[in-house]
């Protein structure tokens, strides 16, 4: 298994909220994406597509049999991958992942990244429970492994997935090939980079206890507890400290039950004092989602990305999928071809500057915010603001009575505060 470092990125944390616990009849989803600090992720368009027959694909490292047809999906990812670390499909299928370590040993080599999962699993599946069958699928034929950051020392690991639709959301927990899936139909329910799944299972690997109980690891009578068979005996520090994270993140979940709205998912991602809100030594809280997927089928679901780290000091922006969505480029990294250190061997010897234009002046404001008190104030007002008026657009969108603006408004909305927020910056 790959060392990790004191300052080894391997937290994140996703959150759903499943009616009741929702405030309103609408699933929502959130998730902050923990990463090196200095990594830069963008927010990436990629229309619904149509393949010819035989075609290949390729992510981050291995390239994988393409399908005849793909959905339309916005990411948020670390610029140099291609899968992502979050994001949503047009169906309102949304997905975080998250490391996680056990006792099945991390595969040597390259395989499937879990964020290329991720990705294909968004572009294949049109329900959470299709989602995650696409990834049970991949891993079984393809694996996961490969490098997660962009270092030339090797970081690795298995993951864990949160999926969620308009009506449910499921839990996946991979240990190698083997996995186990919780299905969540109320409640609300949060990952913090270990195992969380134990004797409610609802779906698994056939050969997933078979496997334990060879290894010694299962006695092979009684009840089976997933986490407890596969979770390290002895569980690496930062794996201490999610453990800490994740009764958090499940405290402030229970303190909102039957109440649960997109606005408390963002105070949740903000929390600093559990530590959900990442500034720890060489990594932070580089990306930030929450979405909103109603079960009236006739109101669109609403994603809201900062494409910036600090959730804290960031504007979530609302995407929705609609006629004449098109790429943000402000929020989309800068390319290097084939002279790009993830495709140069050996890998990552060199560094490239990735950060995006709506980075670079978020940057700029941050250091306003900590060295000059009143333009920060002014600055962190402004966004607050932005934010308001994204809200406000939500809520429009699911009054009763008010009906949806024409789709040609709401393919733009996403770009539209995108500039807004750079302008604020300037």
């Amino acid at each position: 298994m790959a060392s990790m470092s004191r300052d080894t990125p391997c937290s994140c944390d996703c959150f759903v909220s499943v009616p009741p616990a929702s405030a309103i009849p609408a699933v929502i989803f959130a998730k902050n994406s923990d990463r090196p600090r200095d990594e830069v992720q963008e927010v990436v368009f990629v229309p619904a597509g149509t393949h010819a027959p035989g075609s290949r694909l390729q992510c981050t490292y291995i390239e994988v049999d393409q399908v005849p047809k793909t959905h339309a999906v916005i990411l948020s990812r670390p610029s140099w991958l291609w899968g992502a670390e979050m994001g949503a499909n047009e169906h309102g299928v949304c997905i975080g992942n998250e490391a996680v370590w056990t006792k099945e040993p991390v595969r040597a080599g390259e395989a499937l990244l879990g964020m290329d999962l991720l990705r294909l699993a968004l572009e294949r599946g049109s329900t959470a429970l299709e989602a995650m069958l696409v990834i049970t699928g991949l891993l079984e034929r393809y694996g996961q492994g490969g490098s997660c950051r962009e270092d030339p020392a090797p970081f690795c690991y298995h993951n864990t997935f949160l999926l969620a639709d308009r009506t449910e959301a499921w839990v996946l927990e991979t240990a190698g090939r083997l996995w186990a899936a919780q299905r969540i139909q109320a409640g609300a329910r949060n990952l913090s980079n270990q195992l969380s799944i134990g004797v409610d299972i609802s779906a698994e690997h056939p050969e997933l206890r078979s496997h334990a109980q060879a290894q010694g690891w299962w006695g092979g009578q009684g009840s089976f507890d997933f986490a407890q068979v596969f979770s390290l005996t002895q569980q690496p520090v930062r794996m201490e400290a999610a453990k800490a994270r994740f009764r958090a993140g499940r405290e402030l979940l229970q303190q909102r039950q039957g109440d649960i709205t997109v606005e408390a998912m963002m105070d949740i991602l903000r929390d600093k004092d559990s530590g959900i809100c990442m500034d720890s030594g060489g990594f932070r809280t580089t990306a930030s989602m929450v979405s909103i997927l109603p079960r009236d089928l006739k109101r669109p679901c609403v994603h809201f990305l900062t494409a910036t780290p600090d959730p804290s000091r960031s504007v979530f922006k609302p995407f929705i999928f609609g006629e004449g969505v098109t790429q943000a480029p402000q929020v989309l990294s800068p390319t290097f071809g084939a002279q790009d250190p993830v495709r140069t061997l050996p890998r990552f010897q060199t560094q490239v500057d990735r950060r995006h234009s709506l980075y670079r002046g978020h940057q700029v404001a941050l250091g306003l915010m900590e060295a000059e008190q009143e333009r920060g104030q002014k600055l962190r007002q402004k966004q607050h603001d932005l934010e308001r008026e994204g809200l406000e657009v939500l809520w429009g969108l699911l009054a009763a009575g008010e009906g949806t603006p024409p789709p040609q408004q709401l393919g733009s909305l996403f770009q539209a505060f995108v500039e807004r927020e750079g302008q604020a910056y300037a």
